[in-house]
């Protein structure tokens, strides 16, 4: 396999890092994760953060092929619309997101005008399924868990893991949302650690302790020896257990509701209502 050139961006609003992944100067490339603006005291979108992939890309001179979501994010407002009408790219996820559709359209009580079976997106990848960014080849890798829909992006020696795995003294993530699975996402985070100690591991979040800044590069061998939460030597029952006690103790994220139904839309507001302004919707008491 080729060796992706790798561009970072961090949004430290939403913790997210967002990726323009690419073959060469003047190439392809795929953008991964990219946050939309959201104000959610004022609810008021903007676009900065896709807008810094943007100026990249365009100073890069590079034609964008795909832009790939790991999941339908709870935590940000995915820009993949925006960027699919400012730079092109096909918005693609992972061929479970109809099972996140389903609940969050009942969650949400959308009308027939929302079919929950990945229509929304361009293309829906398969487990292990292999594709092209240019020169470089990517594989699909499934791991649910955090929810049932995660999808991690491989490409070389180089795995973007998305909300799977934090920086090891962060630990990995939460399995309490809709469909979330303890006993799931250690299994498939052992999948990802299972490849060789120098496999490069790329975070979708981090959320750094006041000691050090932000960080999002790890790889095999420092998870399975340093990661608090999963290192070599704790079983699969006590992940379970420390996983589904700890959960309890978090907060819904802030951005979930106006997250959730834009994202299951691939990064589609709300359609306008007749006075043209669009309405996120607020259900009491059900999540």
């Amino acid at each position: 396999m080729k060796k992706p050139l790798i561009q970072a961006f961090y949004d430290s609003k939403t913790w997210t890092i967002s990726y323009v992944v690419y073959d060469k100067p003047r190439g392809n490339c795929a953008i991964i994760d990219p946050v939309l603006d959201y104000e959610h005291k004022s609810s008021t979108i903007s676009t900065q953060s896709a807008d810094r992939l943007i100026a990249f890309i365009r100073r890069e001179q590079l034609v964008v092929d795909w832009i790939l979501e790991t999941h339908a994010h709870a935590d940000h407002l995915s820009a993949g619309s925006y960027l699919k009408n400012q730079v092109g790219g096909k918005v693609a996820i992972g061929d479970q997101i109809p099972m996140v559709q389903q609940t969050f359209k009942s969650i949400f009580n959308l009308d027939d005008a929302f079919v929950p079976d990945g229509r929304q997106f361009d293309y829906l990848f398969a487990a292990d399924e292999i594709f092209q960014v240019g020169e470089l080849t990517v594989q699909a890798l499934a791991v649910s868990g955090h929810t049932p829909a995660d999808i991690a992006y491989r490409i070389d020696d180089v795995i973007f893991v998305g909300d799977t795995l934090f920086m090891p003294d962060i630990g990995t993530a939460r399995a309490d949302f809709p469909g979330g699975n303890a006993q799931q996402l250690y299994r498939s985070i052992r999948k990802i650690l299972s490849y060789p100690p120098q496999t490069r591991l790329y975070m979708c979040h981090d959320y750094p302790p006041v000691h050090r800044s932000a960080a999002w590069e790890s790889n095999v061998a420092a998870q399975r020896v340093h990661n608090i939460h999963i290192r070599d030597g704790i079983s699969e029952d006590a992940f379970v257990s420390m996983r589904n006690q700890r959960d309890k103790t978090l907060e819904m994220p802030t951005l979930l509701l106006p997250s959730i139904q834009t994202n299951i839309w691939a990064g589609q507001l709300p359609s306008p209502e007749s006075n043209g302004v669009s309405y996120f919707k607020i259900p009491i008491n059900r999540i």
